[in-house]
């Protein structure tokens, strides 16, 4: 008989929800992660405080409100780490108690440690004190996150050259900085520091940033961080980075030589994989310690399951929560509802994008017809209202049944706005729907009227001419 029916590896979002949905089913549940880890990489170093970081940097610098009250308005001058820390701490705190909470009263146990295999139904559970105790299991979730990549040839200290870990411990808001990687990550900081005033180079190796998303989204972006100064290096490749007593020099392969007070590396993430001694329990992990599950997220051990960020493309906190509840349904049973192929993805730069189906290039690649409908904030009343004349929403409508093939928001809200078409794409609705339904005036959904509006304005000038 073993322990438990289910042993989670990991507290994270994939982790918290394939335990709590096996509770919910009346198993035996454990959870092992580390005492000051609960919640995950999410809580602490990834999703939660970047997030509220870059809610305290717009708060704090007044960067929205400059287009109503001039470009020189900030709420506080010399703005502080501690300044934009206390309200991280406050938020990741709180959410820790959650995750407890919730863990306790579906009477999940918690183990405080870190755990590896010892056979595949066994997993050895180190103790802060050191000592060790076996823990049985007949399914086990590996649920146990990601790690910035480091390259090997980078000295990194933490302070002065570090990874998006540790650019939340900060001793000081740096004058000028390095960031190494376009990603997401890259460019969420990257416009959080610009905002603060710091004077940001991002040096990426590809041609452009953000591919993922639409074009004109992204040059909406780069223009916005133009305007906060920030400065692109695009096919450029990092040779070296020397730390001296003055700051960093960071060395490209072209020969430019880029001064900065601080440098973040942004080059991807590796899968926490490396010490739970995979091999014993018969599986292995790729060079990027990622590990490969099928359609139910069973590893090659049947038994095994891995969700989240550990195993890929989408890392999404969102997605490594059904990916966890669906993991625990099949582990014992339960029936298991697809996950719907339209997932919206969002980005928090600043300003921030979000989008849910195709982009114009990858419907002009697949030969899909379509016709474009555009809202801009700036005319609409709430947007006049929140000083936001940057935002926009973009809908890409198929002329043959009128259904939407894409939506794309750049603006305030974008990633609050984007389930109204999502909920609209899922349902198999049509752009008329958008154009007959009635918003809440003023707000930034009447965007969808707008573009609804603008799109089938254009069909109809369309079908005009053809007849």
């Amino acid at each position: 008989m073993p322990d438990f029916d289910m042993l989670v590896i990991g507290s994270g979002p994939g982790g918290q929800k394939a335990a709590i949905a096996a509770a919910k089913l009346g198993h035996r549940v454990a959870v092992v992660d580390r005492p000051d880890m609960v919640g995950g990489v999410s809580i602490h170093t990834g999703t939660i405080p970047s997030k509220t970081l870059r809610e305290a940097v717009l708060y704090l610098t007044g960067l929205t409100q400059r287009d109503l009250y001039g470009q020189s308005y900030r709420l506080k001058e010399d703005i502080t780490v501690s300044d934009l820390t206390a309200r991280t701490q406050h938020v990741v705190g709180r959410e820790v108690d959650v995750i407890r909470s919730q863990l306790s009263r579906n009477h999940v146990a918690l183990y405080a440690g870190t755990g590896r295999f010892v056979d595949p139904h066994t997993v050895a559970l180190r103790e802060v004190t050191g000592h060790e105790r076996l823990l049985s299991a007949e399914n086990i979730v590996i649920a146990t996150g990601t790690r910035p990549a480091r390259p090997d040839t980078v000295e990194f200290d933490g302070r002065t050259i570090m990874d998006s870990d540790n650019v939340l411990a900060l001793e000081r808001v740096p004058r000028s900085m390095v960031i190494v990687g376009a990603g997401v990550i890259g460019m969420e900081y990257a416009s959080m520091f610009a905002a603060l005033g710091s004077k940001v180079t991002v040096v990426e190796k590809r041609a452009g940033m953000l591919d993922i998303c639409d074009v004109e989204v992204i040059e909406a972006l780069k223009y916005h961080l133009r305007d906060l100064a920030v400065t692109f290096r695009f096919g450029e490749t990092v040779a070296a980075v020397e730390r001296h007593p003055r700051g960093t020099l960071t060395i490209l392969e072209s020969g430019k030589k880029i001064p900065a007070d601080a440098v973040m590396y942004s080059a991807g993430r590796q899968g926490l994989t490396d010490e739970l001694d995979l091999d014993k329990a018969g599986l292995s992990a790729d060079r990027r310690g990622r590990i490969t599950v099928d359609e139910y997220y069973r590893t090659e051990v049947p038994h095994i399951y891995a969700v989240g960020d550990v195993i890929g493309f989408p890392a999404l906190a969102a997605t490594s929560m059904e990916q966890g509840r669906s993991a625990a349904y099949h582990a014992f049973g339960e029936p298991v509802g697809q996950m719907h192929h339209l997932q919206p993805i969002g980005i928090y730069t600043i300003p921030e994008i979000s989008f849910v189906g195709r982009t114009e290039d990858q419907l002009t690649e697949d030969s899909v017809p379509f016709e474009v409908g555009i809202s801009r904030y700036r005319e609409l009343a709430r947007g006049q209202i929140i000083g936001d004349s940057h935002g926009m929403l973009k809908l890409l409508v198929s002329p043959g049944d009128r259904t939407l093939l894409g939506v794309h928001c750049f603006g305030t809200g974008a990633t609050e706005l984007i389930h109204i078409g999502q909920t609209v794409m899922g349902c198999g609705g049509t752009v008329d729907y958008l154009v007959d339904a009635v918003f809440n005036y003023p707000t930034l959904a009447e965007s969808y009227k707008v573009a609804a509006l603008d799109a089938t304005n254009k069909l109809r000038q369309i079908d005009r001419i053809g007849d």
